[in-house]
């Protein structure tokens, strides 16, 4: 199958080589960059837990030492990989998904009155907070970065979109989703991906 990754490269490697190898052709067309926001120094000490959905909160991280060993949640195995490298050792993985991460967190966080920090994009597809909250959990979410369209696709890429079209198209944010919209109809490429099928992350995107 041909498949289309819209998310952008460092979330995205791990899922892309998985492909790779099982025999797939994989077209890396990210959609949104990534931008730092400013944040004021977070003291962990005051947590239990910190929950990343994104490398990228990890990226952007404003912390001073910390406990290598508070509880580190992360949404998928390329997350994680990110956390261990800046020194968290106490890493928790789940399949991928907001929703296996919420269910990895209910089955393994047992003090609900102990408190969670989540960082966050600004824009999430899925309200983990709301949703942790709602089954009893303390969660805090602090958003350290954002992300904005990207508005050129590079002309081997229309090229080889055109010459074999996508099977699969992946889309992980309701604003990855909007400017895919719009980079298709910039570039002509309706009858590309009209057979496609689009694979999303949650309802909302869908």
């Amino acid at each position: 199958m041909h498949i289309v990754i819209t998310r952008p490269k460092e979330d995205s490697i791990f899922l892309i080589d998985r492909l790779k190898k099982l025999g797939h052709l994989v077209t890396h067309l990210p959609v949104i960059k990534i931008e730092k926001l400013k944040t004021e120094k977070i003291n962990l000490k005051n947590y239990k837990a910190v929950v990343f959905t994104s490398s990228n909160a990890i990226k952007f991280l404003n912390i001073d030492k910390f406990d290598s060993k508070i509880k580190c949640y992360c949404v998928g195995k390329a997350t994680e990989l990110a956390a261990r490298q800046i020194g968290f050792t106490n890493t928790y993985s789940s399949e991928g998904t907001v929703d296996s991460l919420k269910e990895l967190i209910i089955r393994s966080f047992d003090n609900k009155s102990e408190k969670l920090l989540y960082l966050s994009s600004e824009f999430i597809s899925k309200d983990l907070d709301v949703d942790l909250i709602s089954e009893g959990f303390t969660v805090d979410r602090i958003s350290n970065y954002t992300s904005s369209p990207i508005k050129e696709i590079d002309k081997y890429t229309i090229d080889l979109l055109n010459e074999k079209k996508p099977d699969v198209i992946f889309v992980y944010s309701s604003k990855s989703a909007k400017n895919l919209f719009n980079l298709i109809n910039k570039y002509s490429l309706l009858n590309v991906v009209t057979q496609s099928n689009l694979m999303c992350i949650s309802e909302k995107v869908l």
